[in-house]
């Protein structure tokens, strides 16, 4: 190392480890060393060299079930781009909402353009995405670095303040609460299908109408008048839909006839209004230290390396057909605490291209031409009731090595959200990337993880699983 690049180290370290000393104070105690004695030498933000392994001496061990008569074969790819416009923040509104800052560690989102600590279900709904199908859900995982102890240059860091504004705003009025209609329908024919996601997206336009008039007449009435005058005539107008639904799969198949319970809605109480809100800092449970201007992290510095690739694609199942995922589906894959935790949820996701059937829990080091890639394969099997749960887990999980479900669980489609990047092969040899990570983690690339909400319009997952379900191979 040049005695130009030892200082250019020593100060980016330094600078590191000012801002770990202020997460330790902030966080009452937490200690995040990064720099060792007084050599100059920096340590504990750099991955272990331990931690790499060279991926041809891996022997393969993924193999996926075979596929049994009636299975869904079918894969439908959703197409929201690299994170190009730059959607960077430490927060993690699943795992941890209304924590600002509380991931400590940088992701990368595709899909909802306005996900934040903050973020609601009606934010979320009303916030534009960067999916060309118009999919509004929220994709995320860590950032990747390269970290050769230069000063990387990163894109500045962008304020979500309009975001969370917008977030706050909404969670201060209640919304109507209807039960998912896509997610109870049986296999849809065909000839049928036009007719049936035009009156799923009246459903979401009606739900939105109904929003729209809560908000505009907050305080006048009470519940009396929300009742009789919004959710009375909406069960009625979604009670003419769903009917119209059940009649036009029964022209070509056999008519479902336990839809008319999901016509009733309900409300959602909104934040107190009389509470002003706290400062940024605060808000919604209070915020750790974020990024820097740089967009880097105590412990989480380096240049960050956007996927070349992003493929989001949902799969079927090899035991049988699939049902929709209900709108708002929380859903985590991995384990970002699994020093903690125990490897209970953890999973091997990093590979190389051209060896994809061979996993491990290890940063690969690829042959000249083949490039570093991360698997992030989600649970499927959901409780058919709820959208999230206390641990974010028990309610959707994985089925078992055949694919099948247990009892009392439904086959939803499963999303695999695979990341390709373009890093050099001497900066692989030589050990120099990781991925963000909590403190205590050390870059362990088996806390790798990804977060997905459902924020799919019914008519989207209404298409998405008649994809699967007929073995095709469609693209959106």
């Amino acid at each position: 190392m040049s005695r130009t690049q030892g200082r250019h180290r020593l100060s980016r370290r330094t600078k590191i480890a000012t801002g770990g000393l202020a997460l330790a104070i902030a966080v009452g105690g937490i200690v995040v060393a990064t720099t060792t004695g007084n050599t100059g030498e920096a340590s504990a933000d750099e991955a272990d060299p331990a931690f790499f392994v060279d991926i041809t001496k891996v022997k393969p061990n993924q193999f996926d079930p075979r596929p049994v008569t009636g299975a869904s074969t079918g894969t439908f790819t959703v197409d929201c781009g690299r994170n190009e416009n730059q959607h960077f923040n430490p927060d993690n509104f699943i795992a941890q909402p209304g924590v600002r800052n509380g991931a400590q560690h940088l992701h990368d989102y595709v899909g909802n353009l306005s996900t934040n600590a903050d973020s609601n279900n009606k934010s979320l709904v009303k916030a534009g995405t960067t999916c060309r199908n118009g999919d509004k859900s929220a994709y995320f995982w860590p950032v990747v670095r390269i970290d050769t102890g230069e000063e990387e240059e990163n894109e500045p860091a962008k304020k979500p303040d309009g975001d969370r504004a917008q977030a706050d705003r909404e969670a201060k009025t209640a919304q109507v609460a209807c039960p998912d209609v896509a997610s109870k329908l049986p296999d849809i024919p065909d000839q049928a299908m036009a007719e049936v996601d035009g009156n799923l997206d009246q459903l979401d336009a009606q739900a939105d109408e109904a929003n729209q008039r809560i908000a505009a007449t907050q305080g006048q009435g009470g519940q009396d008048f929300v009742r009789n005058a919004i959710l009375n005539p909406l069960k009625d107008r979604r009670a003419a839909i769903i009917d119209r639904i059940a009649i036009a799969i029964g022209r070509f198949g056999q008519k479902p006839r336990d839809l008319g319970g999901l016509a009733p809605c309900g409300t959602k109480p909104g934040k107190n209004t009389g509470t002003p809100t706290p400062p940024p800092s605060t808000t919604a449970g209070g915020a750790l230290p974020g990024q820097d201007e740089n967009n880097e992290l105590p412990g989480n510095d380096g240049k960050i390396l956007r996927p070349q690739r992003v493929q989001l694609t949902f799969r079927g199942s090899p035991v049988g057909k699939v049902v929709a995922m209900p709108r708002f589906l929380r859903v985590l894959y991995g384990d970002a605490k699994v020093s903690t935790n125990g490897p209970a949820n953890a999973r091997a996701s990093w590979t190389c291209t051209g060896f994809e059937n061979r996993l491990v829990d290890k940063y690969p080091i690829c042959p000249e031409g083949s490039k570093v890639k991360r698997v992030h394969t989600f649970p499927s099997c959901w409780d058919g009731k709820n959208t999230d749960s206390a641990n974010h887990r028990t309610h959707i999980v994985f089925p078992d090595r055949f694919g099948r479900c247990g009892d009392g669980f439904k086959a939803v489609p499963q999303l695999q959200i695979s990341l390709t990047y373009d890093i050099p092969h001497d900066i692989q040899v030589k050990k120099q990337y990781k991925v963000d990570a909590f403190p205590q983690e050390k870059h362990n690339p088996l806390s790798d993880h990804d977060d997905f909400a459902n924020v799919m319009s019914q008519r989207i997952m209404n298409g998405l699983v008649n994809c699967v379900n007929r073995g095709r191979t469609c693209r959106a």
